[in-house]
């Protein structure tokens, strides 16, 4: 756990984010005066203030934290000011008074009201409810064709989940900004609405429901009450994290991989130094990427497949960065008492089941959970059942990369300027072709194709998966590399055959958003050539003179080099451009340098051996998996008859978290889903206080 007393909490050097200038304010915990960034959420300021405890349930006493940090479930529930709110969406104001939450919330004592204020309602021609890539890209295209737009997001900033990553994207430099960081892509996006008079965007929003008379209803600032009247809504709320069930799971210190990369990198603050990750997808990689660049330890990732879902660079980053990654692994447990102190892990079999005298724990204080996300499209379904025109882009549409979700925004800006009867150009054919390539999975993994001359400048690739991508092509000066007639294609060097050699500019090295290219020097020595690598760590981490140690694309150590000279430029995009001397027998399989030495990685002694039935289900309320199998086996298979029986699902969170997971015990049971009762979504998607639809005035209580 950081400790905000020694070491602080807040990240105040990062390779790629600066420190933002904001005012401070004081606020109250536990009688304690702290100090938080003006306009940070609560969590946020408790976190940099090194406090990973909000409370303890009412059910059973155990501690709570943090789990999504996006509003959607209830782990971080606090007392702010006399009122229970979520403290992850509820700014710090001020003087407020905090508490943490012990129990259930007491609802405050009120004799009166002090006045009502009149409920707006809005016509508009199209709704957007998410500020992400999706809405933002569909926004652009609805205000070129004069369409009103009132464009809704819950954050205090638009972009999304863009606004949380620091890398370069995949995809085409000319379609969707591919090379470009997604921090600086959600800039991008956001500045271009700029021009367009006709859409409007609200931040701190939240969308609450949608209505039977095809209204929708706002909450603005958690404070006013808005009804919208809309014409057409497009949902492009993104998409929520799946949770996992295993014995500690609900203990503070685990939580999901939007949560830790809200704190790195949009809050610039340290949970942990030390993190380990479950799941091998693309959010898990980078996010352990990130954690590096933030200066956390990970320890290690565990993934139950044999190979990892997501890019194989992605994984190969952090394999070279020193990170292992424990494939066909699963997590048994997370151990602790208040706090997540250690994880245990074990190899499983084909049956999933974990395979005895191979449990592991190694020490760290955060677990993050990243094993898939699934569609935000409530908003767009009950608008469907309602008769309102809707359409869904993005991650509530299709589950994709970013790089996609931009597009998908473009062509359903498109489709709804049509249905609204605007004259606009139909969507080009190549715009379909290019969408499937953007949310294509990855395709063959084939080996490294190394350059066998010693001659001249020699460009390596060390990407050896088919993914959509081309940086290298479009910004090569000679147009000497090449994927072929598909940018899925892996990128080679094509400049023997067209009669170009390549001069070492390293444009290609330094965009390369997989940081999977490196040059090799032979033209000064052709025995010790010069290896250009990018590095996206500190500056001051490394220096002339420094020896390093170069691992190749699978994270085997090659040997140690000498570092003579690191380069940054504008330019170079916050990338450092690293060279150093190696023996030519190993210079061309460099494809990285050790951050994090072997010992972090070392596992303790092994305890904790099975999960059990006092595994929660249900956050909010701690209903066990125990309590949920014994009515599946006593013959229930309504979800809403073992929400009744036992409140799994009537928390704050509304079956959000726990839905999937009921769902899977039902398969654990071998019980199909078809022959199951789907659970009833309950009317509200988004908990509100009851006073603002009454329009209670700001300043009564609520």
């Amino acid at each position: 756990m950081c400790d905000a007393e020694q070491n602080g909490c807040r990240i105040t050097s990062h390779p790629i984010l600066s420190e933002p200038e904001r005012e401070t304010v004081e606020f109250d915990w536990q009688g304690r005066t702290l100090a938080a960034r003006q306009g940070e959420c609560i969590s946020t300021a408790l976190f940099a203030n090194g406090i990973h405890v909000f409370g303890h349930h009412a059910r059973d006493q155990s501690p709570q934290g943090i789990f999504c940090a996006n509003g959607q479930c209830s782990q971080c529930m606090v007392m702010a000011d006399g009122l229970a709110v979520k403290a992850c969406m509820e700014p710090v104001r001020p003087g407020m008074k905090v508490e943490p939450l012990e129990g259930a919330p007491v609802l405050p004592e009120l004799d009166a009201v002090s006045g009502f204020g009149e409920i707006r309602e809005i016509p508009i021609e199209c709704l957007i409810i998410g500020g992400g890539p999706a809405g933002l890209a569909a926004a652009s295209e609805l205000g070129k064709a004069g369409v009103n737009v009132l464009l809704v997001d819950d954050k205090d900033r638009p972009g999304g989940k863009l606004v949380l990553q620091t890398h370069k994207f995949f995809g085409s430099i000319d379609e969707v900004h591919a090379g470009t960081r997604g921090i600086d892509i959600a800039t991008l996006l956001a500045e271009d609405l700029e021009q367009y008079p006709s859409v409007t965007c609200w931040l701190n929003t939240n969308a609450v429901a949608v209505y039977s008379d095809q209204k929708v209803g706002l909450v603005r600032n958690g404070r006013e009450y808005v009804l919208i009247r809309p014409d057409t809504v497009l949902v492009a709320a993104g998409a929520r994290e799946k949770s996992l069930t295993f014995k500690g799971n609900t203990l503070p210190g685990v939580y999901g991989a939007g949560a830790f990369q809200t704190l790195i990198n949009r809050d610039l603050v340290r949970p942990s130094e030390k993190l380990f990750i479950v799941g091998g997808g693309n959010v898990g990689l980078i996010a352990g990427y990130h954690a590096l660049q933030a200066g956390i330890e990970v320890v290690g990732l565990v993934e139950a497949l044999p190979e990892c879902g997501g890019y194989k660079v992605h994984k190969d980053k952090l394999v070279r960065m020193g990170v292992p990654i424990h494939t066909r692994h699963t997590v048994l447990s997370a151990n602790g008492d208040e706090h997540v102190e250690s994880v245990t892990i074990a190899a499983i079999d084909d049956d999933w089941q974990a395979v005895r005298g191979t449990v592991k724990s190694f020490e760290c204080v955060t677990l993050m959970i990243a094993v898939g996300v699934e569609s935000c499209n409530e908003f767009y379904h009950k608008a469907r059942a309602f008769g309102v025109l809707a359409f869904a882009a993005g991650d509530a549409a299709e589950i994709a990369e970013a790089s996609a979700a931009i597009f998908s925004g473009k062509i359903q800006g498109i489709r709804i300027a049509q249905a609204l009867g605007r004259d606009v150009p139909e969507i080009p054919q190549e715009w379909s072709r290019i969408e499937e390539i953007l949310k294509s999975k990855p395709g063959r993994t084939e080996g490294e194709y190394l350059p066998q001359s010693d001659q001249g400048v020699s460009v390596v690739f060390h990407c050896e998966q088919e993914i959509p991508c081309n940086p290298c092509t479009s910004v090569c000066p000679r147009q000497a590399i090449s994927t072929g007639d598909d940018i899925r294609g892996r990128p080679m060097f094509i400049g023997d055959d067209i009669g170009e050699v390549c001069n070492g500019c390293t444009k290609c090295v330094a965009i390369c958003p997989g940081l999977a290219i490196t040059l090799v020097d032979y033209r000064k020595d052709d025995q010790y050539p010069t290896v250009s690598l990018a590095h996206e760590f500190l500056k001051a981490d490394i220096q002339p003179g420094d020896v390093v140690t170069v691992l190749d694309t699978e994270g085997v150590p090659l040997g140690q080099a000498e570092v003579f000279k690191v380069a940054a430029g504008k330019k170079m995009d916050r990338t450092l451009l690293v060279r150093i001397k190696a023996p030519k027998e190993i210079a061309t399989r460099i494809a990285g340098i050790q951050v994090q030495q072997p010992v972090v990685s070392e596992p303790m002694d092994p305890y904790v051996t099975r999960m059990t039935d006092d595994t929660s289900v249900c956050r909010c309320v701690r209903v066990t998996a125990g309590e949920i199998r014994q009515l599946i086996r006593a013959g229930m298979r309504d979800v809403n008859e073992i929400k009744t029986v036992t409140r799994a699902g009537m928390g704050a969170c509304g079956a959000k978290t726990c839905g999937s997971l009921v769902n899977f015990l039902f398969r654990q049971e071998g019980i199909p889903l078809e022959a199951t009762t789907p659970n009833v979504d309950r009317p509200l998607f988004v908990e509100v206080p009851l006073g603002v639809f009454c329009g209670v005035q700001e300043g009564s209580a609520q």
